[in-house]
């Protein structure tokens, strides 16, 4: 938003024109983050999950490892956190990823309790 700065010199004579600019910040809200969790099931094997922890959530082994013993373990496990749109695509990723290969195993997203 620009102001205009009418100095002058005395009677009838012109301003300078001269602007005073004045920036406007807007605060934006963060993103609402949602957690990719994956589901245990009796047919995908361990060795798919790392590797797909590995591949589309980018885990080292020794991370990835330990998130897919504590879904086997629990039943439920979070593979990360994300924006909606990234968490959906990871979803999507891995969804076709195991389906290719003829795995059940179930991705779903959740959002992150504030």
């Amino acid at each position: 938003m620009a102001k205009q700065d009418e100095g002058g010199t005395g009677g009838g004579a012109t301003g300078t024109g001269t602007q005073v600019l004045e920036k406007v910040r807007e605060k934006t809200d963060k993103p609402k983050m949602y957690k990719v969790m994956f589901h245990n099931d009796d047919y995908t094997t361990m060795e798919f999950v790392v590797s797909v922890l590995m591949t589309i959530f980018h885990h080292s082994e020794a991370s990835a490892f330990k998130i897919m013993m504590h879904v086997h373990t629990n039943g439920v496990g979070v593979a990360g956190v994300y924006t909606k749109e990234v968490a959906e695509t990871k979803v999507a990723q891995t969804t076709q990823l195991a389906r290719k290969n003829d795995y059940p195993l179930e991705v779903t997203i959740e959002p992150v309790d504030s």
